[in-house]
């Protein structure tokens, strides 16, 4: 069970990129500049929860 403790993690932040992308492209097709943003957000918020499950899975 050791090599899966990241896990958790990886998946919300592979979650938390999918929906930043979504929300960034609607947001761009819809010239809405503020849910381009927040899409943005999640996207950062996906690679820094990933970063944190390999970090935890290389422990």
């Amino acid at each position: 069970m050791a090599d899966k403790k990241g896990m958790s993690d990886k998946v919300k932040g592979a979650v938390n990129k999918v929906k930043g992308e979504a929300k960034d492209q609607i947001g761009n097709a819809k010239e809405d500049s503020e849910l381009q943003q927040e899409g943005q957000k999640n996207k950062a918020k996906g690679k820094v929860q990933e970063n944190i499950g390999k970090a935890k899975d290389d422990e």
